[in-house]
Parts: structure tokens; C-alpha cells; sequence
């Protein structure tokens, strides 16, 4: 998947279908020259469902169709027959999206589950035919209700990744680089700011055939929260995950500072998000002699009393094992998060 097929955010304009009219029939046949009422109701009209697909990992397909417009119901017939409904309209979409009303910012649902079916926009009713309406003092009634009509609104679909772990730090901090070492996945790596420009997501191979789901969030700046660089636009991917794996390099000029900034953007987007549990690893650890490294163990525990911590080098290898021990440990302390 290139940089420029994954998206996470689009902005649609849906339609439901009009009920269909009730018909204003009255009975006919040979020999019978004034029968009854027997118009038939209206069909409804077509609804607007979402439907989860897991095989879908982006919002692609809908970057150049933003319309979409379900069937009208028809109209009744004779003999009391009920028109056909409008033909509902069914967007499949990857799991994990959120769906809100452009206009008014509300949320009006999320789809988790593959497979899983809600209504966006429901249709209109169909009218009641005039057999409805009869009654003993008219017999005949020539007139029907007309369908409802349908429903139209601005919505946006949101897309918050699916994964156990979300890789939170600045960019150019080596999170992609791990990414490709403890799982299978491939993503762009270079030696500058926002090379990763959409979420990587990569499977863990652990022990025994266990496996959990990693995810690289593109990296956090100051000011994230407030929509500066790219951090504000996958922030929300974050909130998904139900374990944190900061990773802070070993030449950062202050890794308690860094740590400090990370946590802080992640606070202001949304407090919540510090009640997940949290992993800090120190990145190319290879660049350390064993003095240097006790130094700074010694000086992270004095200042990061709440956090544990782990040294590892993507490159060398070094540190992958423990990092994958640990963060299966700290999965599976708490109940998984939907």
C-alpha cells in the first residue's frame, strides 16, 4: 500500500430512499362494476448501512465516490399489493472506523466486529393505500398517503487503527526500523522527520504461536494536540491501542524530558489516554558501553518511579526478546479493550 491509498478520514454526503405512495385503487372485475378500495401500501425506501469488513485497512475506496444515494420505494398496486422497497445502499468499511455528523460533530456510531451491520440513515415509510381508509360512511375513499420521504446528512468517517500496541514517539526516533525487526512488516524507513506518513501495522510473532498486533503511529511534535505538523491527524489512532511503547533513542539529549513532551501531547489530545499502560524503550542501545548504560538505568529509575523500561537495539538485535516478553506480560495483566 503506497503513502498516498491510505486514508483515514473522509467526509461523505448519504442519502436514504422515499417511501413509496399508497395507491388510490378501486376494485374491478366483470360483473363487479363498483368494488372497494384495494390500493396497496407504499414500499419503503432504501436504507444506508455500514457493514464491517476485515479484510479492508483504509477508507481508499471512498476517496472518489464522497455520494451515495439508496432507491426509492414504489408505489402500491391493485389487489392490496405492497410496492417493492427502495434498494438499500451498503458501505463496507474497515473496522475500527467512527462515524460522526460532519455538521454537528456528534458521534453516531463505530463499526468493531467484521461482519457487523447498522443503519446510518434509515428510509422513508411507505405510504398507506386507501383500503386503510374505508369506512362505513365512505365506502369508497380516493385518496392514500403519500410516502415519507427519506433522510439526507453530512457524515465523516474516521478510521482509528486496531492494535494492542501503539509505537508512540518523535519522528525519526527508530520506531519504524524496530517495527520491521519483531514483525514481517515493511515500512519506508529513512533517516529523516516523517518518513512514516501512515499507520504501520505488523504482527508479533511470540512463543508458542502466540502473536499480538503492533502498530507505528507517524511521530508526535510538540504541539501535536493542537493540529501542528502531522501528529494531529493520528493521534486518534492511539486510542485504540490498550498498551503504550514509547521509544526514545540513547543519544536523546534528555530522554525524562522527551518522555515528558510525548506524555504531555498525548494528555492534551485526550486525558484518557494515561490510563493505559505504558512501556518506555530506549532505542540503539548498541551506541552504549555497560558504565554508560548503568549510569542511565540508575538515573531513569530515580526519575520515572511509575515506568518500567527496557534497552534495545533494533540493529543489533539486542533487548528484542525481553521487549516482546514484556509487552506480552502487560497485555495480558488487563482484559482486552474493544
Amino acid at each position: 500500500m503506497t503513502e498516498g491509498n491510505f486514508v483515514d478520514y473522509v467526509k461523505l454526503f448519504i442519502s436514504s430512499g422515499d417511501g413509496g405512495k399508497g395507491s388510490t385503487h378501486l376494485h374491478r372485475e366483470k360483473y363487479v362494476a363498483k368494488g372497494g378500495p384495494d390500493g396497496g401500501d407504499g414500499g419503503r425506501g432504501g436504507h444506508v448501512i455500514l457493514r464491517g469488513n476485515k479484510n479492508l485497512w483504509t477508507l481508499f475506496h471512498f476517496k472518489f465516490k464522497r455520494h451515495f444515494k439508496a432507491g426509492h420505494g414504489e408505489a402500491g398496486g391493485k389487489q392490496r399489493s405492497t410496492g417493492a422497497d427502495g434498494q438499500d445502499v451498503y458501505l463496507e468499511v474497515p473496522l475500527g472506523t467512527v462515524v460522526k455528523d460532519t455538521d454537528t460533530g456528534e458521534k453516531i456510531l463505530e463499526i468493531t466486529t467484521d461482519g457487523e451491520e447498522k443503519v446510518l440513515l434509515e428510509g422513508g415509510k411507505g405510504g398507506r393505500g386507501n383500503w386503510h381508509f374505508k369506512t362505513s360512511t365512505n365506502q369508497t375513499p380516493r385518496y392514500a398517503q403519500p410516502g415519507i420521504p427519506g433522510e439526507e446528512r453530512n457524515v465523516t468517517f474516521e478510521l482509528k487503527v486496531l492494535a494492542d500496541v501503539g509505537l508512540v514517539g518523535f519522528p525519526n526516533a527508530g520506531k519504524s526500523t524496530l517495527l520491521s525487526v519483531i514483525t514481517s512488516a515493511k515500512p519506508k524507513i529513512a533517516d529523516y522527520e516523517f518518513t512514516t506518513l501512515k499507520p504501520n501495522l505488523g504482527i508479533v510473532q511470540y512463543r508458542d504461536f502466540k502473536s499480538f498486533v503492533i502498530a507505528d503511529i507517524p511521530g508526535i511534535i510538540e504541539g501535536a494536540a493542537e493540529g501542528k505538523g502531522l501528529g494531529h491527524y493520528f493521534l486518534r489512532h492511539i486510542e485504540r491501542n490498550s498498551t503504550l511503547l514509547f521509544l526514545i533513542p540513547a543519544d536523546s539529549k534528555d530522554i525524562v524530558k522527551e518522555y515528558g513532551i510525548l506524555l504531555n501531547e498525548l494528555k492534551k489530545y485526550n486525558p484518557e489516554l494515561l490510563d493505559k499502560q505504558r512501556l518506555l524503550a530506549i532505542s540503539k542501545a548498541d551506541m552504549l558501553d555497560e558504565e554508560l548504560k548503568r549510569e542511565m538505568e540508575a538515573e531513569l529509575k530515580s526519575q520515572l518511579t511509575d515506568l518500567d523500561f527496557v534497552f534495545i537495539s533494533s540493529v543489533a538485535g539486542q533487548g528484542i526478546q525481553v521487549l516482546k516478553d514484556r509487552l506480552w506480560e502487560m497485555l495480558n495483566e488487563q482484559p482486552e479493550l474493544t
